[in-house]
C-alpha cells in the first residue's frame, strides 16, 4: 500500500457504509428530523467546532504544521457558518472526535484525518444538496466551499502519511484507524435512525 491507493482502499473497505453516510437520512440523523435550515446550521456548525477543537488538541501535542493548519481550517469553517445563525452553543463531542482525540501519534492521526474528511465529504454534499432543494444558492454555495476543502483533506492525510510511514506495516495501520473512524460514525449515523425508528440499510 502506499499513497496513491490508500484512500481508494479506505473507500473499498467502508463502501457501504460511505454510502448510507451519503444518504439523504443522513440530514435526517443530524437533525432529529428537524429540517429546518437554522437546525442543519445548528448541525454543521457543532461538526466544525467540534473538528477545530480536535485538531488544536493534535497540533499541541504534534511537531506537524498540517494539524495547526486544520485547526485554523475549521475554525473558519465555524465562523463562517455560524455568521449564518442569531446564536449558538457548542454542544458534546461526538463518538467519532472522541476517538479522534484519543489517537497518540501522526500515523494514526493521518489515518484518522483521512477517515474524518472521507465522512464530511458525505456530510457536506448533502447539505449542499439540502440549500439547493431550498433555492438558497448562497448557502449551498458556502457549502460547496466547505466541502472542497474537507475533500482536499483527504489529499492532506495520505501526504501526510507518505512522509511518516516506515513499511507495510505503517500504512496497515493508518488504513485501519481511517476505516475504524468512518464505521464509528456510521455506528452512530445508523443508531440514531434505529432509535428514531427509522431503516438505515436503505441508500437513498
Amino acid at each position: 500500500m502506499n499513497g496513491n491507493n490508500f484512500a481508494d482502499s479506505v473507500r473499498d473497505a467502508k463502501s457501504t457504509e460511505l454510502d448510507r453516510l451519503g444518504s439523504q437520512q443522513l440530514l435526517v440523523a443530524l437533525t432529529g428530523a428537524d429540517l429546518e435550515p437554522e437546525v442543519v446550521l445548528t448541525a454543521v456548525a457543532g461538526s466544525e467546532h467540534t473538528a477545530a477543537e480536535t485538531f488544536a488538541e493534535w497540533a499541541e501535542v504534534s511537531e506537524q504544521e498540517l494539524f495547526a493548519r486544520l485547526h485554523e481550517q475549521e475554525r473558519d469553517h465555524y465562523e463562517r457558518v455560524i455568521a449564518e445563525l442569531d446564536a449558538f452553543d457548542p454542544g458534546g463531542v461526538d463518538s467519532m472526535h472522541e476517538r479522534l482525540r484519543e489517537l497518540n501519534d501522526d500515523v494514526s492521526r493521518a489515518g484518522g484525518l483521512v477517515g474524518r474528511s472521507l465522512v464530511g465529504d458525505k456530510t457536506l454534499l448533502q447539505v449542499v444538496n439540502f440549500f439547493v432543494n431550498k433555492a438558497d444558492e448562497r448557502r449551498a454555495g458556502l457549502f460547496r466551499d466547505l466541502r472542497a476543502d474537507t475533500k482536499q483533506n483527504v489529499g492532506d492525510g495520505v501526504s501526510l502519511l507518505a512522509d511518516c510511514c516506515d513499511g507495510e506495516a505503517d500504512w496497515n495501520y493508518a488504513r485501519e484507524t481511517a476505516a475504524e473512524i468512518v464505521q464509528i460514525a456510521y455506528d452512530d449515523y445508523a443508531d440514531t435512525l434505529t432509535e428514531m425508528g427509522l431503516d438505515p440499510k436503505p441508500i437513498c
